[in-house]
């Protein structure tokens, strides 16, 4: 071999598996950040350099190549991304037209070849990205992949007549999702590249369980990180950093044209938090404190937060107008005739129930909680758990409150009638009776809640208790219940508009 071919093969460097461990940063939205590194030994001249472990959902115009000290001088001239591994498919595609041998088994006879020349392969290049990018409109467009046909012994098959035995991967295959540079140097230059770029197919939430004792709303908090590995890549001892908030990113067109403080809120833990966190510009960074082996479609989950000595007391309200107990927002004023009687009258009699916790320090936690699922747990007289209900959070700051709503009252009975209406152009009085039953055995307190839909302006001219004003148009009255007992809560309001 000449000493032009020497050089020339020289300048084609394949990357070496032994770098460092990948760092990962997980978002909410469905992607994730990698930073890799590439050791390069870069000649003077143009250097074909090949990174074949990427992510098969890599955004090419995202990757970052560049000398973490600053010290080498060098210019990507060109970047390919292929993400077209070898299959049996696209080896009979680029087999096409020529003469292959076939392993044909299982006919209650020795195993034996034949020759077949393919004459069609039924393999489209690029058909998976194209569907997965203009939608499945595309594949009706297109039609069903076609059968392969192949001629054996001067017949023509419609499939595959055994196994497929290729003489060779063919020329311009790769085994796995690879970046190909051109790049450029004036002087040699060796160094630990760093790579960073976006990938779909990463996914992390926060899911939390409650187990409260038979008796009393002292619980205990369990906060696992679930992470999820689509990427087609595994991921080797890799630093994990998972984002917390609505980080916006651009998403595809539609198919078709402060400092670090523990996570462990336990007083006097001894064992070092599993998961930190950290204000990060407008967000919150958990670090995982250890190194983490992420398997391609794996599902993995780590323990952030454990908190004993929460309270968490259990509410139970009764909002006669409403129809779903995790519904909260006013959508009626302003909505309708506000001078017919009938109009929002109607009512329900379930009591919901919710469980109410502060998100301090005094309570046990003061950490920033990220979005997720959080379930409930009780201990019944058997010392069993029993699950009570689950829900979802959003993104909860330190020294916010949750209230979340787990199912309805089996034992607790709400009923609301409009016993008086008279309105006029201008202005509108009404008279409602609430009726709440307790058919527990301990004391209970129901909290009645009622919505001054028709108009901004009202004022309560009647009521039989007292009640407490919870912003401009809702009210709130107290009820405490003895064991089998009714009581009735009756106002009045008018309104003028």
């Amino acid at each position: 071999m000449n000493t032009r071919n020497l050089a020339f093969l020289a300048s084609i460097l394949v990357v070496s598996t032994l770098r460092a461990d990948p760092a990962i940063t997980i978002y909410n939205e469905n992607f994730g950040v990698v930073r890799d590194t590439v050791p390069l030994d870069l000649k003077a001249g143009v250097n074909d350099i090949s990174f074949a472990d990427t992510t098969a959902h890599l955004e090419p115009d995202s990757v970052i190549l560049r000398d973490p000290a600053g010290k080498a001088d060098f210019q990507i001239l060109e970047q390919n991304y292929r993400n077209d591994p070898v299959s049996q498919e696209s080896l009979l595609y680029l087999f096409d037209g020529k003469t292959i041998d076939f392993l044909i088994t299982g006919e209650g006879k020795e195993d034996r070849t034949v020759k077949g020349k393919i004459i069609r392969s039924g393999y489209a290049p690029h058909s998976a990205e194209a569907v997965e990018r203009y939608g499945s409109d595309f594949a009706v467009d297109q039609g069903e992949a076609p059968q392969p046909v192949i001629e054996v012994e001067g017949k023509v098959v419609f499939g595959l007549p055994g196994k497929p035995l290729f003489p060779s991967l063919g020329d311009d295959t790769i085994l796995k999702p690879a970046l190909n540079w051109k790049i450029e140097t004036n002087s040699d230059a060796k160094f630990d590249a760093e790579l960073a770029y976006v990938t779909g197919g990463m996914t992390w939430s926060a899911d939390y369980n409650l187990a409260a004792p038979e008796d009393g709303d002292v619980v205990d908090l369990v906060g696992w990180i679930t992470m999820n590995n689509e990427t087609g890549k595994t991921f080797e001892h890799a630093k994990v950093k998972l984002m917390a908030g609505h980080v916006n990113k651009i998403q595809p067109q539609a198919p078709r044209m402060s400092g670090a403080f523990s996570m462990d809120a336990t007083a006097g833990a001894a064992m070092p938090p599993p998961v930190t966190e950290k204000a990060f510009d407008e967000y919150h960074l958990y670090t995982v404190q250890h190194p983490v082996t992420l398997h391609d479609k794996e599902t993995k989950q780590v323990e952030f937060i454990h908190a004993t000595g929460v309270k968490a007391p259990k509410i139970y309200v009764y909002d006669g107008a409403r129809f779903n107990g995790q519904i909260w927002e006013e959508d009626m004023i302003g909505n309708g005739p506000n001078g017919e009687g009938d109009y929002g009258s109607e009512s329900s009699k379930t009591v919901s129930v919710m469980r109410e916790i502060k998100n301090s320090k005094e309570n046990g936690l003061g950490v920033p909680l990220p979005a997720g699922k959080i379930r409930f747990y009780k201990q019944g007289d058997d010392r069993q758990l029993e699950f009570t209900g689950e829900n979802t959070i959003e993104h909860t700051p330190k020294d916010e409150t949750l209230r979340i709503y787990t199912g309805d009252a089996f034992d607790l009975v709400g009923e609301r009638t409009q016993t008086n209406f008279h309105g006029s152009d201008s202005d509108a009085n009404e008279t409602y009776a609430i009726k709440v039953r307790n058919h527990k055995t301990q004391p209970t307190q129901i909290q009645v809640v009622e919505h001054m839909f028709r108009s901004t302006n009202w004022k309560i001219t009647k009521n039989s208790m007292p009640f407490t004003k919870t912003n401009s148009h809702e009210i709130k009255f107290f009820v405490d219940l003895n064991p089998d007992e009714e009581k009735t809560v009756d106002y009045t309001v008018h309104y003028w508009w």
